[in-house]
């Protein structure tokens, strides 16, 4: 049996999910890889919970992602780093946004947003890379930009040269937001890199 890598993408409706999912399957099928995509929680609206699973290797017989055996989660918001941590296999990486969006039941009073995230997910063994993804969005040009911060960070351990994340950056972005985003990517791609 040949082995599969298997990335999860967590994060919120609008938060660009989609098109770091994209990136990243862009790369790997230039690089010859067998990719499977699969949005399985999609919710439009800003707020609603987004997963996307991205699985890789020389064949993959089904994009399905289960739980104890995602290589890496990327997550573009705290909580969802949280919600979806059972996915993560023994030895995996978590890199998060330290973003706090609160879901509905916050924004209603009728529970509150969970505290000190990153320090009980560090408790339970697990590699966490945490990163201020929104401040150095907003430092590329535009908060919408936390994607392709969160994708540098990510590049530094999927080890494929600079150049290839930025042609699949190149390929799946609109021209007039190329540069936005070439910048937000150099950027989390230089952040502090610690476990």
């Amino acid at each position: 049996m040949t082995k599969t890598n298997s990335i999860m993408i967590v994060g919120v409706g609008g938060q660009g999910t989609l098109l770091a999912s994209r990136v990243i399957g862009g790369l790997l099928t230039q690089q010859g890889f067998d990719v499977k995509l699969s949005e399985v929680h999609g919710m439009s609206q800003r707020g609603g919970s987004v997963v996307t699973y991205v699985k890789y290797g020389e064949r993959v017989a089904s994009p399905i992602i289960a739980p104890g055996e995602a290589d890496c989660i990327l997550a573009f918001e705290l909580l969802e780093a949280a919600r979806w941590l059972s996915y993560l296999k023994q030895g995996g990486q978590i890199i998060v946004n330290t973003q706090q969006i609160a879901p509905m039941p916050v924004i209603t009073g009728a529970a509150s947003y969970p505290e000190r995230i990153v320090e009980r997910i560090r408790s339970l063994g697990c590699r966490i890379k945490p990163l201020d993804a929104l401040s150095l969005a907003q430092k590329a040009g535009s908060a919408k930009a936390v994607n392709l911060v969160l994708l540098g960070l990510l590049s530094v351990s999927l080890d494929f040269p600079v150049e290839l994340w930025e042609e699949a950056i190149r390929r799946a972005v609109k021209p007039q937001f190329l540069s936005l985003n070439l910048e937000a990517f150099r950027l989390g791609r230089a952040a502090n890199w610690e476990e």
